[in-house]
This record gives structure tokens, sequence and C-alpha cells, in this order.
């Protein structure tokens, strides 16, 4: 199997690149590389490609900056993806990620896959738009992932942010009143790659096991990060609501994905995000003790002749 994964410099992407089963023949590409709004540009990737699956991991999300930049929240989530349905041939099939912005965050129990959306911003208006674009011009060949509290051990996230603040401030204050499931990307790409193998199509729902509020994700990262030796110390971790944290973009207050669906498709074992936040913390422990043990390079041995 040839598969295509693009959004591969993100968090998600170089997870899914890492994930990749013996057997099959990936190629990678950045947004910075291909860019899916780039019509002519899509069309030269996939002929030098020519994928059998697209892993569509390319994404506009930062959620707060699109309340002031619509145009290329919807640039990207929107018009990118109906330029991947309209470009890709009939025979690739497409696994495309969406989130759990999609939903207003008014239910009290799980969210299905069919449950009626009502996007609270743009970020989250982009995206269903992108879904309704796959859906009306795919439906054949294209299977939806929505997820939500992504996270891993590197680049921008909240488990980082977290572990930076609490190894640089003596107390912390964090949104109690906004629920749903801290997903980690390695477990999310193993996911994608179950979904790629399969021929089913429509709107799936994948998250790690159980809920959170993100103060309580917050104080089980410190715990987990102390016992690792990843922070030195504890510090007070406040809980809040969110109208003492104001964003430029409401937040569903409850987002917890019904995943039933999935793990009967797919036939694959959830595990709970506690245990999976352990997973990630090992892997920023390994890089840091990596990173600890590389030689450092000695100027005085290597100058450069002027």
């Amino acid at each position: 199997m040839r598969v295509l994964i693009l959004g591969a410099g993100g968090q998600l992407g170089k997870e899914v690149l890492r994930a990749t089963p013996s057997g099959v023949k990936a190629s990678a590409y950045t947004s910075a590389v291909c860019d899916i709004r780039d019509v002519q540009l899509l069309r030269r990737v996939l002929h030098e490609a020519a994928p059998d699956v697209v892993i569509n991991c390319a994404a506009y999300t930062k959620v707060d900056q699109a309340e002031s930049e619509p145009s290329q929240a919807f640039a990207v989530n929107d018009t990118g993806v109906r330029n991947l349905a309209l470009v890709t041939a009939a025979s690739v099939r497409l696994v495309h990620v969406s989130t759990d912005f999609v939903f207003d965050g008014r239910a009290s129990q799980p969210y299905t896959p069919d449950a009626e959306t009502a996007p609270l911003g743009v970020y989250g208006a982009s995206k269903l738009a992108g879904e309704q674009a796959l859906l009306e011009l795919a439906p054949a060949r294209s299977a939806i992932v929505r997820t939500a509290w992504l996270y891993s051990a590197e680049g921008h996230n909240f488990l980082n942010t977290m572990l930076q603040l609490m190894a640089t401030r003596d107390s912390l204050r964090v949104v109690s009143d906004q629920r749903g499931t801290p997903t980690a990307c390695h477990g999310l790409a193993r996911a994608l790659w179950a979904l790629a193998a399969t021929p089913h199509t429509g709107i799936f729902h994948w998250t790690d096991g159980g809920e959170a509020t993100w103060h309580e994700f917050a104080c089980e990262i410190q715990r987990q990060a102390l016992e690792r030796g990843l922070l030195q110390r504890a510090i007070p971790i406040a809980a809040i609501p969110s109208e003492d944290w104001p964003t430029p973009a409401r937040r569903p207050a409850y987002s917890v994905l019904d995943k039933r669906s999935t793990l009967e498709a797919l036939k694959l074992q959830l595990h709970p995000w506690q245990a999976m936040l352990g997973e990630v913390l090992d892997r920023r422990a390994a890089l840091a003790a990596a990173a600890a043990q590389a030689p450092t390079p000695d100027s005085s041995s290597d100058r450069t002749r002027t």
C-alpha cells in the first residue's frame, strides 16, 4: 500500500509517519512543502507519490487566532480539503482528521458520530466545512476522524506548556469546567493507520479512554512528571472557571466523544488517557536523556580560518 501523509511536520503528522506499518510505502510532506491550498502543487505531489491512501493531518489549528483570521482558517480547513477531494483520483482513499470543536459542548453524554453539530467559533466551523466537503465530493472513499485535546512529547501543546510552566512558576491556575479527553498523538496515529487499511467510510470518533477537565489533566501531568524526574518540585494548581481565563474563541464545556462504533469497526484496544500520558512522558524523558548525553562541539578544536 502506498500512502501519502500530508501535514507531516505537525505533532500528529510526525507520529503518523513514525507509526508507518511494515509493508507500507509512505511519502510524507510538510505543509511548507505541500500546501493543500495550492491545487497545482497538490496535483504534482499526488502524481509523484501515486498513493492508494491519503492521510490528511494538514490543518489550521490556531483556535483563538482563527477568530481574527477566518479567511486563513477556511482556506486550509475547508478549501484545502475540498481541493484534496477534487484532485485525488476516484480510486484514492482519504483519511481526514477533524475535531471535537464541531460540537457546542451542551451535551451531558458522549457525542456520537451522528450527533448534531454546532460549532462555537471559526475554527470549529472551518473544520466542519471541511467534513462537509468530503461528504459531498467523495463520500464513497472518505473516512473522517474526529479527535480532541491532542498532545505529544514534542511540539506546542498543553502537556509541554504545563511542564514548562510547572518548572518555572510557583503556582498555576487551570480551567476546571471544560471536560473532554486528553489524546496522545501516537495512539491516534495507530487508529488512523488501522482505518487506512479498511474500506470503512463516514465519520469516526477517536480519543484515549476516559475523560477529564483541563485541571485534572494538569494535575496528572505534574504527578507523573514528578515520578519520572521531569519535574523537581510540586507546585499548587488552582482550579478556576472559564470566565476567569477568557479567550478569543469559546471552548465547548463538554466534548467527550463516543468511540463505540470506531472500536467495533477497527477492533482496536482503548487505553486510559492516564496510561497514554505515561507513554508520552516516558518518550519525553528518553528524548531529554539523549539530548543530555549528546556530545557538545569543542570550539577550540574546530576553528574556521579567516
